[in-house]
Order: structure tokens, then C-alpha cells, then sequence
């Protein structure tokens, strides 16, 4: 399931250490954090609320109130996604996930409700991310395709290039949408 740490990668020593350079990462991780919390937050008002006004607010309720907004809001809360030169780094709430981006073996859409990309590496790391994340970041996904093409000259990458070839085709058709309609053509 790819490498996690409990510590920050971008700052280890040795082997496990990022490769220098540039890196992008998720602008809009923020702002989805802040909804997760809100969501979260409001969710634990209304039923505290609710209990407090029928008279039935009690500890025991209270701390199952507040453990179901915990709940909620660890499902909501986004991975904080962020790429640099050779390396995609995922961070959960508990772990931090890694695969080196230009060595990798697959990448694959996963079935199911959410559409995710899996990208698994030479070194058996495995990270899946949800694509919006690349077609909303264009500085990720520029840092992304270029490792990618090093592991198809490489001839790391055997299967995937389809999956990459339909992203792509996806980014340039979200691209060219938003130049048409701030420039009014469409």
C-alpha cells in the first residue's frame, strides 16, 4: 500500500528523503478542510441543540454526539496531496502514503462510487488520489506528466498510459472550457 510515515518525508535524512526541487501542491486543500470541519462543527451543534431543547442532553449522549461529528469529519477530511520532482506524497489525518513518480510501474482508475488513480512504483508504494485533484492543481499535474514520460522512457511504466492519455485529454478540455469562458466565447 505504498510507504507510510509518521513523520514528514520532505524532511528525513537518508534514503527516504525527497528529491530536491520544486513542488505543488493542492491550493484548494484548505478550503475543502475548512467545509470537512464546518460540516462537522454544525452537525454537533444542531444535535447538541436538539438534545439541550427536548431535555435530554446528558453525558453520555453528548459523547456520542461528539464522537459522531469525529466520525464525520475524519471521512470528510481530504488527503493533502503534493507533488515535487520523482515523488507524490499523500497525507491522511494518520498516514502519509508515497510513490516515486518517475519509476512507476502502473497507473490504473479503480472501480467504484468515487473515481480514484492509482499509481503504484518499482519499489511496490501505492498512492490513490482523486483526478479533480490534478485537473484543478495544472502546476501538479505539469510536475506529474513530466515524471510519468521519465518512466516511459525509462521503461518503468507498462501499464497506465492509457489511464494518463484520458487525464490528460480530461486537463485539456477543463483548460480549454475555462479560456473560453473567461474570455467570454463560451
Amino acid at each position: 500500500m505504498g510507504r507510510r510515515f509518521t513523520h514528514d518525508p520532505t524532511r528525513a535524512q537518508g534514503s527516504e528523503a525527497a528529491p530536491p526541487g520544486p513542488f505543488a501542491q493542492d491550493v484548494h486543500w484548505a478550503g475543502e478542510r475548512r467545509s470537512a470541519i464546518g460540516v462537522a462543527f454544525i452537525l454537533l451543534t444542531v444535535l447538541f441543540a436538539m438534545d439541550a431543547g427536548f431535555g435530554e442532553l446528558n453525558v453520555a449522549r453528548g459523547a456520542l454526539w461528539t464522537g459522531l461529528a469525529g466520525l464525520l469529519l475524519a471521512v470528510l477530511h481530504p488527503p493533502r496531496v503534493s507533488v515535487r520532482p520523482g515523488l507524490l506524497i499523500t497525507r491522511g489525518l494518520l498516514v502519509t502514503d508515497t510513490v516515486r513518480t518517475d519509476s512507476l510501474v502502473s497507473v490504473r482508475w479503480s472501480d467504484g462510487v468515487a473515481q480514484r488513480m492509482v499509481l503504484r512504483d518499482t519499489e511496490g508504494s501505492q498512492v490513490e488520489i482523486d483526478p479533480t485533484i490534478m485537473i484543478r492543481n495544472p502546476a501538479m499535474w505539469h510536475r506529474l506528466d513530466a515524471d510519468t514520460r521519465t518512466s516511459i522512457r525509462s521503461g518503468t511504466l507498462l501499464g497506465g498510459v492509457t489511464a494518463l492519455r484520458q487525464l490528460a485529454q480530461r486537463i485539456d478540455r477543463e483548460t480549454a472550457h475555462t479560456v473560453f469562458k473567461v474570455s467570454g466565447l463560451r
